[in-house]
């Protein structure tokens, strides 16, 4: 029974044990001039992003196309791609459930989040909080659940980037996670969201074009047959008839429904996803934003399935990937690169590596210039400067917090090496889900919201997700070693986000307090200019 293992990319490969695939030259070179080429995006971004408006948002002069793409491609990780192709390789039809939950997520953050959060927020989802509750307590709660999302986000990168560079380029693990969070401290700090807008857009382009071809080819060997090809498919793979039909995966309905939920909803409270609609103009733009990206998106799954099958048509069985004993023999989640240099020779080959290498790098920048104004804006300015500061001494705390965020990550993946590090992408999302979401939601929807509600609330929504997935098989088991799990799911979110739709529910109606009454007159104002957007260029000019 696989786990999220397969969404950690590699992290879930024996790093000490992998065996070295011969030095892929033509995909050293694919990525040392996509490097060079961002590189030069970043050195003139770097000219736009003096400024924190600049620095955070681009200016908020990206359209909605371009932000749509930006956000595809900061969706579209090395994980969903090699991930879900490895998923649906080993489970067939049950392994799109990710690829399922990720998608229908959009839907929920275009009718309910995208346009009243571009009118109310100015550069993080905490300022949205803080538009009519006490700042200082939101924007903690708020912060230190982005960065707990961010930093589970980045380890699974971070290993996945080593994992990943070991097998295919022939570096060692900890030279290739170095190389990755110089590259992320790189482009953040000298070109912030202008450049990682780009960075994302080029990437998500480069992923769609090499996906596409290869789906093309698949169809195209099978004589555009796909009874040959599922057929194909289903004569080669072990379960036979099964790799059709849905529960092969997770073991029971909880499982499955708790990993929806974390899926759907967590979507829709990522930090580093949410960012992206204050780098618009307004709310219009906004929402194309989210049209734009769920199409892609959709479309991009679509390819994810068609590989995942097409690796099980023509991959098992293929002479070229089974040992001296006759076993399959490509790595967990390579089987799209597998496939790649069956399809299009040493060209796609090399290709689809530095792609895949590259949307680890688009999405760590995404994840750290996240973080960095987590700490900068919300906890530096608004918690420690009471929202007074120089706008020269915040860009040098964001640009620290940026090479902070950098070499944690260098850190963190280097102390994970060789570990099983696969609760930490359900983590992610488990905690999206649990916390930000509740959060988000009620503060644009409840007029009885309270400051109280937000802290209490998102501190007993955080805290038991962390305890369950720490009693859970994913940790308690995998990684720390006892026998048998105290929490049975590996998935919390089923239990953890009504437990904080819940907390914030009856603390805000129980909150009598002197700021409570402000905190719900306040709604009102906020809802009029979530609905209409009236007022929103003064707070940002501010």
């Amino acid at each position: 029974m696989l786990s999220t293992s397969q969404l950690a990319i590699a992290a879930g490969l024996d790093l000490e044990n992998v065996q070295q695939a011969p030095i892929n030259y033509t995909a050293i070179a694919m990525f040392m001039f996509f490097v060079l080429a961002t590189l030069g995006i970043t050195w003139y971004s770097g000219k736009k992003s003096t400024t924190a408006q600049g620095f955070y948002t681009a200016g908020g002069n990206i359209t909605g196309m371009q932000n749509g793409i930006a956000i595809a491609g900061d969706f579209m990780s090395a994980a969903s791609f090699l991930g879900i192709v490895g998923l649906v390789f080993v489970n067939g039809f049950d392994g799109l459930i990710y690829s399922i939950g990720f998608l229908v997520g959009w839907p929920i953050v275009l009718f309910l989040i995208a346009e009243k959060f571009r009118n109310l927020g100015k550069y993080t989802f905490a300022d949205i909080i803080a538009y009519r509750l006490e700042s200082k307590k939101v924007r903690t709660i708020s912060a230190i659940s982005a960065l707990c999302v961010i930093t589970f986000y980045l380890i699974a990168q971070m290993v996945g980037a080593g994992g990943l560079i070991q097998v295919l380029f022939g570096l060692p693990y900890d030279t290739a996670v170095i190389i990755v969070g110089i590259l992320m401290i790189c482009y953040v700090t000298f070109g912030g969201m202008h450049a990682t807008t780009w960075v994302q857009i080029i990437k998500a382009c480069l992923l769609l074009a090499g996906a596409s071809f290869m789906a093309i080819m698949i169809l195209y060997l099978s004589g555009f047959d796909l009874a040959y090809y599922f057929g194909r498919a289903i004569e080669n793979h072990a379960k036979g008839d099964a790799i059709m039909s849905p529960g092969t995966f997770l073991p029971d309905p909880i499982s499955a429904i708790s990993l929806g939920l974390a899926l759907m909803f967590g979507t829709a409270g990522l930090p580093h996803v949410l960012m992206r609609f204050f780098t618009v103009k307004n709310a219009k733009e906004a929402r194309k934003s989210v049209f734009y990206a769920t199409g892609l998106i959709g479309y991009f799954y679509i390819l994810t399935f068609v590989i995942g099958f097409g690796a099980i048509a023509f991959l098992l069985g293929n002479p070229e990937f089974l040992d001296a004993n006759g076993n399959f023999n490509v790595m967990p989640n390579m089987e799209a690169i597998a496939l790649s240099k069956v399809l299009g020779g040493n060209l796609l080959y090399g290709f689809m590596s530095a792609v895949a290498f590259a949307t680890i790098l688009a999405v760590v920048a995404g994840l750290a210039i996240s973080g960095a104004s987590a700490i900068s804006h919300d906890l530096f300015v608004n918690v420690c400067k009471d929202g007074v500061c120089d706008a020269k001494l915040e860009m040098r705390v964001t640009k620290g917090a940026t090479i902070a965020l950098g070499v944690l990550a260098i850190i963190l993946g280097i102390l994970f090496k060789g570990q099983n590090v696969a609760f930490t992408v359900g983590l992610a999302f488990a905690i999206a889900a649990s916390v930000n979401f509740p959060i988000i939601l009620m503060c644009i929807y409840w007029k009885n919201l309270t400051t109280n509600g937000v802290l209490y609330g998102g501190l007993i929504g955080l805290v038991s997700v962390m305890v369950l997935v720490l009693l859970s098989p994913s940790v308690w088991v995998d990684v720390l070693g006892f026998e048998s799990a105290i929490f049975p799911y590996k998935h919390p979110a089923i239990f953890s986000m009504p437990l904080c739709f819940f907390a914030i529910y009856i603390i805000s109606k129980l909150d009598s307090s002197n700021r409570a009454k402000i905190d719900k007159k306040g709604f009102n104002a906020q809802d009029f200019r979530a609905q209409s957007g009236i007022g929103i260029s003064d707070a940002i000019a501010h």
